[in-house]
């Protein structure tokens, strides 16, 4: 069990035959095409020469795939990863310096600590707490941020760096006469390619096409008095080694930082994972995800790679392209390699225009428009953690537009959470079998016992929900003058100690009143719970029973014969 937990590959490497090499094959190489074009973007997004996006679509693929748990996601450079990078980075170092790529390794690095370290305390389950919402609305925002920033390079014009969004648009607005038409051209060249392809060959990859003719149409333009600026020629090279900056000042510095890229990694690759292990019917391990996304961020920035997650386009097609198990992602890496060292010298021609152009589609398919229909038509809570993530990521630092989102995310959560249903019971008499069942008040008006009021508690009893529940069962105390509560516990998945000692307390003032709190069909799990801490001891043995049934039958036996006598309800078996 502990090989398979240290080498997780060895679980899937079994599934390998003939027929799911050939697939994977097939799935690995159009991974390898459409990783191209996107690697380059990225990498521009992130303020890094080029080549290291496509350093990154090497190295973080295998490592990935190798030790996580889903047998289609594909990992590498992805948009918001890159845009974070950058927002973190760009504050200390001038991007695309040497010592902003060191930057960016270090903070890759320490990305990549925080990820193994929350995959080896096995902290996966945490994902479930944060809303997919945050991701939606932190993407939507950067989408708009990542277009805004390649307005310069669409319309040829200068706008001076690292300046805040509504400042950036009033640069561009007072530039906008000195547009270069020729730049603006390729950009508009590139585009529409780009859809164009995508619209009537959608097999074709659309990215890539689109920026081979914004190369052509730039070479029609090739006068040097058009000023049409080239991204350059990329290494015809694998990825060299490279050394993170480990000194104190710099870890201390980009800590922080690294943290919202950790967070966003892992939010990003389990959401991904788990939403294509839905069609493949794959169960995945949150804590084996972590694990992955961890190694394979700590050994890319020893690889020349920044930053990496899941990246939702390129698993998608990795499923649809049949792929079966993770040696595709394995394969699109090392096509990518011979991709690379044959075709490198050709990006000497690529325009940074049409750069520009496949970086605006990148950040349109960004925005998940009909999640963002559904959120804002049907939840509340969840259209304001949308809002509030959208507008923080346009107006506030990145890292913060995270953190926020996640915290007005868990504080919805623990709200809902402490509010549990508190469901009252009555019986009632089946028409069928004649025999009297517990129904919920609400759906049915039914007659209740004057003197036993039964409940049913539809969450766990925790410190965040205690003061709901003790509001509830002091209501039933004050106002309907009730000293006899039955709690049934189906609905209870857990008990704290809080929890515990204040069910205690409402025990004990019951008890003083001549009545008592009693609880029927807990789950075995949670009886076995309260029992070791005494729970059970403190409220007395006799109080706990095993059915409905049972609870009903001791119970009436303690109620006021003399209320009972003059009862015209008579609701249960034992009043007949």
């Amino acid at each position: 069990m502990k090989l398979r937990f240290m080498l997780p590959f060895l679980q899937w490497f079994r599934l390998v035959t003939k027929e799911t090499l050939k697939a994977d094959l097939v799935a690995g190489f159009t991974g390898a095409v459409i990783v191209l074009p996107q690697g380059v973007a990225f990498a521009t997004i992130a303020g890094l020469p080029p080549e290291y996006g496509l350093y990154t679509a090497m190295v973080t693929p295998v490592i990935a795939a190798l030790f996580g748990s889903s047998h289609h996601l594909i990992s590498g450079p992805t948009t918001a990863i890159s845009i974070v990078v950058f927002a973190a980075v760009s504050n200390h170092a001038e991007p695309g310096t040497p010592e902003f790529i060191s930057l960016v390794l270090t903070i890759t690095f320490l990305a990549g600590v925080y990820q193994l370290a929350f995959g080896l305390a096995r902290l996966g389950s945490l994902v479930n707490f944060v809303s997919h919402t945050v991701v939606i609305g932190f993407t939507a925002g950067a989408a708009i941020l990542i277009a805004t920033s390649q307005m310069k390079n669409i319309l040829g014009v200068s706008v001076p760096k690292g300046v805040s969004f509504f400042h950036t648009w009033t640069d561009i607005w007072n530039e906008i006469g000195n547009t270069n038409i020729y730049v603006l051209i390729i950009a508009i060249a590139t585009l529409l390619s780009a859809i164009f392809i995508k619209r009537f060959y959608p097999r074709v990859p659309n990215l890539l096409v689109g920026l081979i003719v914004g190369s052509i149409v730039a070479l029609l333009f090739s006068d040097a008095h058009h000023n049409i600026e080239l991204v350059g020629k990329i290494p015809a090279q694998l990825p060299p080694f490279s050394l993170p900056d480990f000194s104190f000042a710099s870890i201390k510095m980009l800590a922080p930082e690294a943290f919202a890229v950790a967070l966003l990694g892992l939010i990003e690759a389990v959401s991904i994972s788990r939403a294509i292990a839905t069609k493949s019917n794959q169960r995945i391990n949150a804590n084996q995800e972590f694990i992955g996304q961890g190694l394979s961020n700590l050994t890319g920035s020893f690889f020349s790679s920044y930053a990496g997650s899941g990246s939702f386009t390129r698993s998608g097609i990795n499923y649809s392209s049949g792929a079966k198990t993770p040696l595709s992602a394995i394969f699109a890496a090392t096509f990518l390699m011979l991709i690379i060292l044959l075709i490198a010298p050709l990006t000497a021609y690529l325009p940074v225009a049409a750069m520009g152009g496949v970086i605006l589609i990148v950040a349109y398919n960004l925005v998940d428009f009909n999640h963002i229909k559904e959120i804002i038509k049907y939840s509340k809570s969840e259209s304001s953690i949308l809002f509030t993530t959208f507008f923080a990521t346009l107006f506030l630092e990145l890292e913060f537009a995270i953190y926020l989102g996640v915290l007005l995310s868990l504080v919805l959560f623990l709200a809902k959470t402490s509010t549990p249903e508190v469901v009252t019971l009555a019986p009632d008499t089946d028409t069928n079998t004649g025999k009297k069942k517990l129904i919920n008040i609400n759906k049915k008006p039914v007659n209740q016992c004057p003197q036993l009021k039964i409940i049913r508690i539809d969450m766990s009893i925790y410190f965040g929900s205690i003061n709901h529940i003790q509001n509830r069962i002091h209501h039933i105390i004050e106002n309907e003058n009730i000293q006899h509560i039955l709690v049934i516990g189906t609905g209870i998945n857990f008990i704290d100690l809080s929890g515990a000692e204040a069910m205690v307390s409402d025990a004990n003032r019951l008890k003083r009143m001549g009545g008592g709190l009693y609880f029927a069909e807990f789950k075995s799990s949670v009886y076995e719970y309260i029992s070791k801490k005494c729970f059970v001891a403190k409220v007395g043995n006799a109080y706990f029973f095993d059915s409905k049934k049972e609870a009903i039958r001791s119970i009436y036996k303690k109620l006021d014969s003399k209320t009972c006598d003059n009862c015209e309800v008579n609701v249960f078996t034992e009043c007949e």
